[in-house]
């Protein structure tokens, strides 16, 4: 698949985010792969995924594009998603057609400076697609100034700069303010978690949509259920 062939893929559908961390009862590549191929069936256009375990699997099974991450826990930095170059390098073995990475402006592991690590990838591997997961409308517009080739909103509402904000505010405001005033493409993610709020913010314009939780956590979805029995 060639990045026009993909990247038209992606425009303007869903993303269905495919990840269960180690401590979640459906982790597991194989189920993942199967995970994967369900979201398929179900008409998604992409993938996103952790772990270079699930991204082989996922690949294995289908041909749809996928966004690769790996989460690794740091003691010295609130960063876990794709922080160090250790990730992408483990990332580029499997080539996923998008690898995303936080961008936001907590503190990197050894210090390190988001500047100098996006230079860093785009030295080592300057033909790979980077997205960046932000939290603030400053670290989209940051992102957008270095040359992301995609900016997401995942990482709102979940970072001490960010704590207490919500994606839909306001008819999602920070969504709107993102596509009118910032170049690269914007892909929502994060609490879009019904039809109406996929609908609405690709009406406001985004590229694509990402959703997780509401359609691959059944432990979560559950709990919803459970407490309308309350």
């Amino acid at each position: 698949m060639t990045d026009s062939d993909w990247s038209e893929q992606l425009k303007g559908n869903l993303i269905v985010s495919c990840q269960a961390l180690e401590d979640e009862p459906l982790h597991s590549s194989f189920i993942m792969g199967r995970m994967a191929v369900a979201a398929m069936q179900g008409g998604a256009s992409g993938i996103r995924a952790n772990s270079i375990e699930d991204i082989k699997e996922i690949k294995k099974l289908i041909e749809l594009p996928v966004i690769g991450i790996i989460k690794r826990d740091y003691e010295d930095s609130d960063v876990f998603i794709t922080a160090t170059m250790k990730e992408i390098d483990e990332l580029m073995t499997v080539k996923p057609e998008i690898i995303a990475l936080d961008a936001t402006s907590s503190l990197r592991p050894n210090g390190e400076k988001l500047d100098d690590f996006y230079h860093n990838i785009r030295k080592k591997y300057p033909n790979v697609s980077l997205m960046a997961d932000c939290s603030t409308f400053e670290e989209m517009k940051k992102a957008d100034a270095l040359g992301f080739d995609f900016i997401g909103t995942t990482l709102v509402g979940y970072t001490k700069q960010s704590a207490g904000n919500k994606i839909e505010t306001e008819d999602f405001s920070l969504i709107r303010q993102a596509v009118e005033q910032l170049n690269r493409p914007i892909i929502a993610e994060g609490n879009i978690n019904t039809p109406e709020k996929v609908k609405r913010v690709l009406e406001l314009g985004v590229y694509s949509v990402v959703v997780g939780s509401a359609i691959t956590r059944p432990q979560l979805i559950t709990e919803t259920f459970v407490a309308a029995t309350k």
